[in-house]
């Protein structure tokens, strides 16, 4: 699998992404990627085919029992649409900012490493893509290419760097300034991940992670190893960070950072009180703690005892436009993909994951258009109520 040949990048702000809303573009327009994969549904077959069973069990499966992964299914389906009809609207904009930064559709890629098992070119396709369809990507620690050339592959979506608060401290100092220095304008902390969820799948098909796979930060030989930063997920020796250990270290840098994987008003509190810019509602697509409840259902707490003073994001369980509809009726700013966009990087390296993103870009326009909204920054709670049990 390769990404697409001759694909050049383009300009967040340049990119015009034409849609007549019922998912006919691109296919009608000769478009060979549109004609294979009409519906997200099938992008996601395909992945399944090419994958190997155990990467593709790697991909789609949770933490425990899976009930996380379930419910995360479950809390979108727990709201219904309550459209106004008659409205006058022209075509519905998508385009919406996340930490300043403009998006033609609020959807982001997540930093979801071993990105080389799905394509070669991993976040560098999906950056690529990202570009392509003007928005943007989380760009991994423990992924399959550097930071710096993912940043060079696609500057204008590689955009956010995820960082892991483990390790050394003077380890965690230097990725700040390797963010800093390639051109990065915020930080992702991962605050969820202190150590491996419990993942069955993985025990059951014996699965390891080729470290290949993770080391693109940390070649051998480097001077530091990937076993110093991520053996911690899986032979913990030293204690869980601290928020003030967190907020000391992030004060050597001046860029916005976004708290991912909160799920409490305790932890959204804290969080802003540690300095975030912004916090990301997850449960870790299910693969953490199984048990927790679906990330959905959390959001309101979290964008309640948010106030207002930060921005609040959502990943876990996001699997077509619909569902990006109701997370930000609910009051996320965007929504973040994995397993949507790992599926379209498997399928069809950087073409595919650009098919991803057009096609909940194109669903987003017509459940806009029925639910009589002019713009996804116009979406409030009131475009939803609760379905019956």
């Amino acid at each position: 699998m390769t990404a697409a040949a001759g694909v050049g990048q383009t300009e967040i702000g340049q990119t015009e992404i034409p849609s007549d809303g019922v998912g006919l573009v691109g296919g009608e327009r000769g478009d060979p990627i549109a004609g294979r994969f009409p519906t997200l549904t099938e992008i996601r077959a395909a992945a399944q085919a090419v994958l190997p069973r155990d990467v593709w069990d790697f991909l789609a499966g949770g933490a425990g029992q899976e009930s996380t992964l379930r419910a995360n299914r479950d809390a979108f389906a727990g709201w219904q649409f309550r459209p106004r009809v008659m409205t006058g609207h022209p075509l519905p904009s998508t385009a919406t900012t996340v930490l300043g930064l403009p998006m033609h559709l609020p959807v982001l890629t997540a930093p979801f490493g071993t990105d080389g098992f799905f394509d070669p070119d991993g976040h560098l396709a999906v950056a690529r893509a990202n570009a392509r369809c003007g928005t943007l990507s989380i760009v991994p620690e423990a992924g399959t290419h550097s930071i710096e050339s993912v940043a060079q592959a696609a500057p204008a979506a590689a955009r956010v760097a995820q960082l892991h608060p483990m390790g050394t401290e003077d380890n965690f100092v230097r990725m700040l300034e390797r963010i800093e220095r390639a051109g990065y304008a915020a930080v992702c902390v991962t605050v969820d991940c202190p150590t491996a969820g419990w993942r069955e799948r993985n025990l059951r098909n014996r699965f390891t992670v080729d470290l290949r796979m993770i080391t693109g930060n940390y070649p051998p030989g480097g001077d530091v190893a990937a076993q110093d930063v991520f053996g911690q997920l899986f032979a913990r020796d030293e204690p869980v960070w601290t928020w003030e250990r967190l907020a000391r270290l992030m004060r050597h840098t001046d860029l916005p950072w976004i708290a991912k994987g909160i799920l409490t008003a305790h932890d959204t509190r804290a969080a802003i009180d540690a300095g975030a810019a912004a916090v990301l509602v997850s449960n870790h697509g299910g693969r953490q703690l199984d048990g927790t409840p679906g990330a959905l259902d959390q959001l309101p707490e979290v964008v309640a005892a948010a106030d207002g003073r930060i921005e609040v994001l959502l990943d876990s369980g996001v699997r077509c436009g619909t569902d990006v509809v109701k997370a930000l009726a609910l009051g996320a700013c965007a929504v973040i993909i994995g397993r949507l966009a790992a599926a379209g990087l498997a399928a069809g390296g950087e073409a595919g994951v650009a098919r991803v993103l057009t096609l909940l870009r194109e669903e987003m326009v017509t459940v806009l258009t029925l639910l009589g909204h002019g713009s996804v920054t116009e979406l409030t709670p009131e475009a939803l109520q609760r379905s019956r049990p």
